[in-house]
């Protein structure tokens, strides 16, 4: 397992496709900016989910999500998709991530996750789950 940065940094630009026809990014977009950037936090830990699956039989759900859209982001913004781990317990975590651009949040969501058989009956998170997101808990961050 990889050493991971707190918070977990993902890029993104913003294109055509993620705006409505004012050049502002559609509300529902964020969410998908977050998916990825959950799922290369997993990658860079050396964590995958065909093989989390595949193996452990393990899925994710989103159980929760609250999402404060502070201010738009727009057509060929670079932005940076922050992610920090609140709390692990047993069988869920909580995330907080944060959309910035340049340093400043345009999006704060807090997400909560539950770890999921393939039959959809709750799991305990595997121990290299426990160990990243312990790895990654720390202070809240925004700029």
């Amino acid at each position: 397992m990889s050493k991971i940065s707190v918070p977990h940094v993902y890029p993104v630009r913003v294109y055509y496709e993620d705006t409505d026809a004012g050049g502002v990014v559609y509300y529902s977009n964020y969410l998908r900016f977050a998916e990825r950037a959950r799922t290369e936090l997993l990658r860079d830990a050396g964590i995958d989910h065909v093989t989390l699956m595949d193996e452990d039989g393990l899925m994710f759900a989103v159980r929760r999500c609250e999402a404060e859209y502070v201010k738009p982001a727009r057509l060929d913004d670079a932005l940076e998709i922050r992610t920090t781990c609140i709390e692990a317990t047993g069988a869920s975590f909580w995330l907080e991530q944060l959309v910035q651009r340049a340093g400043e949040t345009l999006v704060e969501m807090k997400l909560r996750l539950v770890c999921l058989k393939s039959d959809g009956r709750p799991a305990r998170l595997p121990k290299k789950l426990k160990i990243t997101f312990g790895n990654m808990s720390g202070p809240i961050t925004q700029n």
